[in-house]
């Protein structure tokens, strides 16, 4: 007997569909490798659809008329929701995606923060009066929304970074087609049933997913687009910067990192090594922000590493569900055997193995991998120079402060890093130093609505949370009104 298969369907102008051509792609849950959804593989045709339903809403109808104060209390109802099934939504992203159940439902509660913070901000958008240099003239700036917003997101923290993409749009008038990734697509479905729930007009939010091709370079290259923010890899980013050299599209990208810790020889102890697990072996290590380089100043190596190893032979791999569970499977059977490679690659190159390093024997089905520490000699090691996306830890020594701000800045990529010491100048010293969009202090993988998120270099460029992302959102207008009681001059005579 066959198990049950869920089906989703796309959520367009406010109505579920499946692809016009019928297109399908499964799921699978990777803690047993089972198939257990089916949903749409967008051709061009319902990207076509989406974007066309997003410009209706932005220019017809409810939306288009809205108060911006209206907007915000439609936000903070989306936010109500999430809370309310924050439950449902953590089990559907853990099936999907193996997840801890623990960390999908916490995250998932804390999304709506983003919302409120949004929705708060939606009123809060001001021109101003000009001091202009001429007479009779009165001057002044309006924000308007930015257009139709192409919204793509990653399956590794999908609610989270829906969030903070959907929030400041909605918050600024836009109207967005949010493209799910074909892998673990599921929990985006349930999210549109949220946002069909909260009662946005048909058009304002289209949820789709598919192919990069054609699904991904149609809707970023699409000519009612006017701007795309894209999380995702540096490869996919290329494509993605292509495809809007037809529509002159606004991009923000985030394209994940190669993060350094560096912990220098006063450092608290234990709070680093926290820190360092927190940064690797948390959601697997499948995080754009992974700490995945650390940096040990040469007095205290031996001593970290000890105590990282002990750790790491601890930690519970299991069912993602399980409450006692610490690490659950990665997300793809790829994943699995690009990290095989790149740890055997990395020991061909000179580097220790000190734990991990494969597939724990206890699981007959499942993409689990052990949480895996490499001593490296030098950087040029397979696992020092690219993002792994799993539980995967490279170890180096360094001597002094240049040198581990050195080793730290030695990457294409420029998003998190970690600094863990007790000495406050040196944190400003080093923090000033050290080329990152977000620096941590004596802690790692915090974030807030309220603090800005992205990279330098390969890590991308613009900013994601905070007060500025909703103005990315807009264009600014600039209005001349004549205060004049006499007609404009003649153009043709010059005074």
């Amino acid at each position: 007997m066959s198990k049950k298969i869920t089906r989703y369907q796309h959520y367009i102008d406010g109505q579920w569909g499946d692809a016009a051509d019928g297109a399908t792609l499964t799921t699978i849950n990777p803690a047993n490798e089972e198939v257990w959804a089916e949903v749409p593989a967008a051709s061009e045709a319902d990207v076509n659809r989406a974007v066309a339903a997003a410009k209706t809403a932005l220019h017809e109808g409810p939306w288009a008329t809205m108060t911006a104060t209206a907007r915000g209390k439609l936000l903070r109802r989306l936010g109500d929701l999430i809370i309310e099934q924050a439950h449902h939504l953590g089990d559907i992203e853990t099936i999907d995606s193996g997840k801890l159940l623990k960390e999908t439902r916490g995250q998932t509660g804390y999304v709506s923060d983003y919302y409120y913070y949004f929705a708060g901000l939606a009123d809060k958008i001001e021109g101003a009066t000009l001091p202009i240099d001429k007479p009779d003239m009165h001057v002044f700036t309006a924000r308007a929304p930015i257009g139709v917003v192409a919204a793509v997101v990653p399956w590794n923290a999908q609610m989270f970074l829906t969030a903070t993409k959907l929030g400041p749009a909605l918050a600024a008038g836009n109207t967005v087609v949010l493209k799910a990734s074909e892998d673990a697509p599921a929990p985006m479905f349930e999210f549109a049933k949220i946002v069909d729930q909260a009662g946005f007009p048909p058009g304002v939010i289209n949820v789709i997913t598919g192919y990069g091709e054609p699904c991904g370079r149609a809707l970023t290259g699409h000519q009612d687009v006017a701007r795309v923010a894209f999380t995702g890899g540096p490869e996919t980013a290329s494509k993605v910067i292509h495809n809007t050299s037809n529509n002159y599209a606004v991009v923000s990208l985030e394209l994940g990192g190669k993060s350094p810790i560096v912990v220098f020889d006063d450092a608290d102890i234990e709070g680093a090594v926290n820190g360092i697990i927190a940064g690797n072996f948390g959601a697997a290590g499948q995080s754009c922000v992974a700490g995945s380089r650390v940096f040990i100043q040469h007095g205290i190596y031996d001593r970290i590493v000890d105590a990282l190893v002990r750790r790491a032979q601890r930690i519970r791999i299991g069912d993602p569900r399980q409450e006692d569970t610490e690490m659950g499977p990665l997300a793809t059977k790829a994943q699995v055997d690009r990290i095989i490679a790149a740890v055997g690659k990395s020991q061909i190159q000179g580097a220790e193995l000190l734990h991990g390093g494969k597939q724990p024997e206890q699981f007959d089905k499942g993409y689990y991998f052990e949480p895996t520490i490499l001593s490296c000699p030098n950087q040029d090691i397979e696992t020092v120079r690219n993002e792994m996306f799993g539980p995967v830890l490279s170890a180096l020594k360094f001597r002094d402060e240049d040198q581990g701000i050195t080793m730290a800045n030695n990457t294409r990529f420029g998003l998190g890093a970690g600094i863990f010491t007790e000495n406050l100048a040196r944190a400003h010293r080093v923090s000033a130093k050290i080329r990152a969009g977000i620096i941590w202090i004596n802690t790692y993988r915090a974030v807030s609505p309220i603090a800005p998120f992205g990279g330098f270099g390969h890590s991308g460029f613009g900013r994601e949370a905070g007060i500025e992302a909703v103005l990315d959102y807009t264009r600014t207008k600039t209005v001349w009104i004549s205060t004049s009681s006499a007609p404009m001059a003649n153009p043709f005579v010059m005074r």
